[in-house]
């Protein structure tokens, strides 16, 4: 239940306030002085200040209602006022909505418009507290990632990915196989070394394979190694990538692309540490963790008998999904920011560009651009015909929110509408319109 404060030296107007919010499923406080209100405002948990302007008999300067109005808003920046008066000049009332006053009504009040002003602010207020309160978590979550992992220059500031990498560190302490998905070009390797870089063996090496880079009749030599006569043109005996990094990591990008003979070879690695060069018989033992990944759909590959199932549940230990860049937006900006060229700066309207953007080749794409941008730009500002980015689509009927996205950006926001209207870029008017169209219960 909202509450709200009423700072008014008027008991007979503080109960008929306190009675006219009980009727509404609002709890009221009550102070008679601002000393008073002052210090319950240190004590309790508040929505919103109601308070008078004038607190001495014969007064109607309004200077106690200013001086008081100025502490509060000292010591409470976001917490919504409205001024109740019956004295007040006008131009002192303007003064004050300028300076962050929520509202000035006069006494005697109307009610419906109290009560609707007082609806209103108590659901911003209550959405700006949980937005609040939903940035200092994040906020304490980085610090506790920055200062207690090894994240190797990793930029982000989207909750999306902070999620991926709180899970990356957690998990990397452990040796088991992981399973790193998502589509190309979101930085699939980067989280590969983030987990080295945290993992007991993390002074051992970290070696690279691109499984969808070399042709299939050699990734087997690439991975274990082969003896001399192998394979046309081995004239030498060569280790393999697992020998290499033995006491380390070995990081299997495109894992989906590794041919049926090695899937199965790998899966004798992934269960005894032991293998066989090609053209040899005798077994070598290595301890290695492997990280692999993956664009492909697995489970699709699987069922067309394209990839072992077996080998599936050995790799995917641990799945760590990375969104694409449109489903992190904010990560846009700080990730082009930390593309650009020495000496380069963003304009905002580049900013606003990059973030409508649409980014299909995600973080790759992204760095690409940038690094055009600064190649081409006349100046040091990056501005917005110098990302080379297509226009951005006029907005049309198809991007109207529909009920389920309503009904899902409500959920999400624990039903508070201002807070579901910024995420879906409406204003609290127009989900109100669209939710008494679509029939959508209003909740709070």
């Amino acid at each position: 239940m909202p509450t709200v404060l009423i700072i008014d030296d008027n008991a007979a107007v503080a109960i008929a306030l306190e009675v006219l919010f009980s009727l509404h499923d609002i709890a009221a406080l009550r102070a008679a002085s601002p000393e008073e209100g002052l210090a319950l405002l240190d004590r309790e948990p508040v929505d919103l200040v109601i308070q008078d302007m004038n607190f001495s008999a014969d007064t109607t300067s309004g200077e106690e209602g200013t001086a008081l109005f100025r502490e509060i808003r000292r010591r409470h920046p976001d917490l919504p006022v409205i001024l109740l008066t019956a004295w007040t000049h006008l131009d002192a009332a303007v003064e004050l909505v300028k300076s962050g006053a929520a509202d000035y009504l006069s006494k005697p009040w109307n009610d419906d418009r109290l009560l609707a002003t007082v609806t209103n602010l108590v659901e911003l207020s209550q959405a700006n507290r949980a937005l609040r309160q939903r940035l200092q978590q994040e906020r304490r979550a980085r610090r506790e990632l920055e200062q207690g992992f090894d994240l190797r220059g990793m930029v982000w500031a989207d909750p999306a990915t902070e999620r991926v990498l709180h899970l990356a560190c957690q998990v990397a302490r452990s040796d088991v196989p992981v399973l790193v998905t998502g589509p190309n070009g979101t930085g699939k390797e980067r989280i590969a070394e983030i987990i080295q870089a945290n993992s007991p063996v993390a002074g051992g090496p970290f070696v690279v394979l691109n499984c969808g880079a070399l042709p299939a009749e050699l990734i087997e030599a690439e991975l274990f190694g082969a003896e001399a006569g192998a394979y046309t043109g081995a004239s030498k005996a060569r280790e393999g990538k697992f020998e290499a990094a033995d006491g380390g990591t070995l990081f299997l990008d495109e894992i989906g692309n590794l041919p049926p003979a090695g899937q199965m070879k790998l899966l004798r690695v992934l269960e005894t540490g032991r293998f066989e060069r090609l053209g040899s018989n005798r077994e070598r033992q290595v301890k290695v963790r492997v990280i692999s990944a993956t664009n492909a759909d697995l489970q699709a590959m699987i069922r067309a008998g394209t990839f072992r199932e077996d080998l599936y549940y050995r790799l995917n230990v641990i799945e760590l999904r990375i969104p694409p860049l449109a489903s992190r937006p904010a990560d846009i900006v700080p990730l082009a920011h930390s593309f650009l060229a020495s000496g380069k700066t963003l304009h905002p309207g580049a900013e606003a560009a990059l973030q409508a953007h649409a980014w299909p080749g995600n973080v790759r794409e992204l760095k690409n651009v940038m690094a055009r941008a600064s190649l081409l730009a006349r100046g040091d500002v990056i501005k917005t015909e110098d990302l080379g980015l297509p226009p951005v689509p006029a907005a049309s009927a198809d991007n109207e929110p529909d009920r389920d996205a309503i009904a899902q950006a409500l959920a999400r926001a624990g039903g508070v509408v201002a807070q579901a209207a910024a995420e879906l870029g409406l204003s609290r008017q127009s989900l109100y319109r669209r939710m008494e169209r679509l029939g959508i219960a209003r909740t709070t």
